[in-house]
């Protein structure tokens, strides 16, 4: 289904009553539906749902048995020229969260969000400007804890079935939106593992001008492997720090609510 026809759904309380996933597991999670594999989802992309439902959690990552702020981010695949990609925002320098990051799009629960995925969602549209009826939402992964920010988040995995234009809808937090192939994510020489502010060290891509770090980084690692994109890299015990940008460098960082992006151990 949709990312609108959810949204709608959740309105007008209109919800299915749970049933067996495409994997005959259970849809979970107050208004979650997961839209079964069909002509619209690529094979590849199907797979790579069914085994994000299992992605292992490393310690650092797990959340709280309580406590923790709820967000939501939407780890959105399209295929483009290069074959299939991943949407990321970079967002302004400035802000008090995630300065200058990249990320997926995301952010905090609103009251009007019934769930991970409206939340996900509603942050993407205002971020990137995508129109949610090209969106087909499949599912989420684990509930991830950032430690730094205290950010419980729910990953929410979707095709992007219709592509539309995207751009920084949001120019106070967001600086640019680009659609990053997977193959150039899993090229070993824009591959390095960097140093956090924290000390930890953890994988990072150099793509599109950008340096994809830490939670979001992490993520993207997971799913490289689950999906048999990995390629050999030089993972050693070498780290290149972080640089870090320079507080208050750009004025357009109030900040509203920024997503999860980087801080925090991320997967090793």
């Amino acid at each position: 289904m949709t990312a609108a026809q959810h949204s709608e759904g959740e309105r007008n309380g209109s919800r299915p009553a749970p049933g067996p996933a495409p994997d005959g597991g259970h849809r979970s999670g107050k208004g979650a539906r997961e839209a079964a594999p069909d002509i619209t989802t690529p094979e590849w992309l199907a797979s790579l749902a069914h085994a994000g439902r299992r992605m292992p959690i490393p310690a650092a990552m797990r959340p709280p048995s309580s406590g923790g702020r709820r967000s939501a981010v939407l780890i959105l695949f399209g295929e483009g020229e290069h074959g299939p990609d991943v949407l990321l925002i970079q967002r302004n320098s400035g802000l008090r969260r995630h300065s200058g990051q990249p990320a997926f799009p995301g952010g905090s629960f609103e009251l009007d969000d019934e769930g991970p995925e409206d939340c996900a969602v509603r942050e993407a549209v205002e971020e990137t400007g995508v129109d949610p009826l090209g969106i087909e939402l499949l599912g989420r992964l684990p509930e991830l804890f950032i430690p730094h920010s205290g950010f419980r988040v729910a990953p929410v995995l979707a095709w992007w079935r219709e592509p539309s234009a995207v751009h920084a809808a949001d120019t106070g937090e967001v600086a640019d939106v680009v659609r990053v192939p997977v193959g150039e994510l899993a090229d070993p020489a824009n591959r390095i593992r960097a140093r956090h502010p924290n000390g930890s060290t953890g994988p990072a891509f150099r793509v599109r001008g950008m340096l994809v770090w830490g939670f979001t980084a992490a993520i993207l690692h997971r799913l490289l492997v689950l999906g048999g994109w990995e390629r050999p890299w030089l993972d050693g015990d070498d780290a290149e720090p972080v640089p870090l940008p320079v507080p208050g460098s750009d004025a357009g960082g109030g900040g509203r609510r920024s997503a999860p992006s980087s801080h925090g151990p991320p997967a090793s």
